[in-house]
């Protein structure tokens, strides 16, 4: 089975629609930044590394140095989809980024977004 399309596209293509997103909406890059550490255990050393090297969205969540533990409480909907029963792993990391952009850009505080009690 071929592999999706966004498995091996560069995370950098897709970061700055990401902020634009996020901005458009009065929020910030350094928002969305946060959330992508959170999700993901980079630094921001790491991160901007990323984006300097356009690895893709497969390398960047198979070499995370910590997958937040309490993403599994992200549930609802993106683009169409209940992001709690997509079952293939590399597409629901994904889509939790996705969903994770979208609570930031619907105004959702940072607290809530990153799932803190």
């Amino acid at each position: 089975m071929a592999k999706h399309k966004i498995y091996t596209m560069s995370f950098a293509s897709v970061y700055p629609h990401y902020v634009t997103k996020a901005e458009k909406k009065g929020r910030t890059k350094e928002e969305v930044d946060e959330i992508i550490r959170w999700l993901t255990g980079y630094s921001q050393e790491q991160l901007e590394e990323l984006l300097e090297k356009k690895t893709d969205f497969e390398t960047l969540f198979a070499e995370a140095p910590e997958l937040n533990s309490s993403r599994k409480m992200i549930k609802g909907v993106i683009c169409g989809v209940r992001v709690e029963e997509i079952e293939e792993p590399l597409m629901q990391e994904i889509r939790y980024l996705d969903k994770l952009i979208d609570e930031l850009a619907k105004g959702k505080a940072m607290g809530k977004i990153l799932r803190k009690p």
